[in-house]
């Protein structure tokens, strides 16, 4: 599923004293089959947008109660918003967003604490007893326990347990479980790796990508850690004050340091070393994941010494 966003503008509050602009004209596109990555300080509008992904929240035009405004004699009409997921068109209010939510899986930040069943499977059958009630009990079982057993977790141990007295990272792992026990094409999510200690992390992105390929055809990912978007990413989106600033591979985007310093933003290690041996004479081209720096500078290495 392509997703196609074009003028997208979203104001919090709108027609009040405390109107809120969080999102000021955003054009992008994430292909089908990307592990896109969205970074920007707080504030930038990233969470705003991927919460438009599944009409968490819509567009004006979507809403029930929506009626185009008349516009006065010579005024210019507002630039027309483009969002579509695949197929669905999410500024048309006629959209079913209720297939359009199975399809668009949403992970909160810190997700367990969303968990409020009794016992795990009924936990993660939630969603599917919303989104496709025809299916037997038969059916959601084995659905169930395949969304357990992808995310790592052991069936037949678990789903009876209350999700409360499971460690963290379980609690973690069953929500996520919750939100693609109906398959959804996409998969969001809002700093995935949020609280989590550096083994965690790396366990939880390895997690993602296990997903990517056997179950989300696409994966989105908000994060302020530029070192997870340079080791996990094909492309990026730099959102500042409610739009898009860049769109690019990780190695061109962090080669933008000052451009990115300047909207309040850091680069990945690798990046600031690469800055540092070039300072010192030494090119690295790098792609800014760290197993592709370190073959590179011993690369450099090992070519210094056969030249001596």
């Amino acid at each position: 599923m392509r997703i196609q966003a074009e003028n997208l503008t979203f104001t919090y509050s709108p027609s009040s004293p405390f109107a809120t602009y969080a999102l000021k004209g955003v054009f992008l596109t994430i292909e089908e089959g990307e592990f896109f990555g969205i970074i920007g300080h707080t504030g930038s509008g990233k969470s705003t947008f991927v919460q438009h992904l599944n009409a968490l929240l819509k567009v004006p035009s979507a809403e029930k109660k929506y009626k185009p405004k008349k516009l006065k004699k010579g005024e210019t009409p507002p630039p027309q918003i483009v969002l579509k997921v695949g197929d669905y068109d999410l500024t048309d209010k006629k959209t079913d967003f209720k297939e359009l939510r199975s399809k668009v899986g949403m992970v909160f930040q810190y997700p367990e604490y969303q968990l409020f069943a009794e016992n795990v499977f009924e936990d993660v059958a939630f969603g599917l007893k919303n989104f496709r009630p025809e299916m037997t009990k038969e059916e959601v079982e084995r659905a169930v326990e395949d969304a357990l057993t992808i995310v790592g977790l052991d069936y037949a141990e678990i789903k009876d347990r209350s999700p409360f007295d499971l460690s963290g990272g379980q609690k973690r792992r069953v929500a996520i479980a919750g939100v693609i026990v109906t398959k959804p094409e996409v998969l969001v999510l809002d700093e995935p790796a949020a609280g989590l200690d550096p083994l965690g992390k790396k366990e939880i992105m390895e997690l993602l990508h296990k997903l990517h390929r056997e179950w989300c055809k696409t994966v989105i990912f908000v994060s302020h850690d530029m070192d997870e978007i340079s080791e996990n990413c094909t492309r990026a989106a730099v959102f500042s004050e409610g739009q898009v600033k860049f769109v690019d591979t990780p190695k061109n985007l962090f080669q933008r340091e000052d451009e990115l310093r300047q909207l309040g933003l850091d680069v990945p290690l690798t990046a600031k070393l690469t800055a540092l041996l070039r300072e010192k004479g030494i090119v690295i081209d790098s792609d800014y994941t760290q197993r592709d720096f370190c073959e590179k500078v011993l690369q450099y290495y090992r070519e210094r010494e056969e030249q001596v």
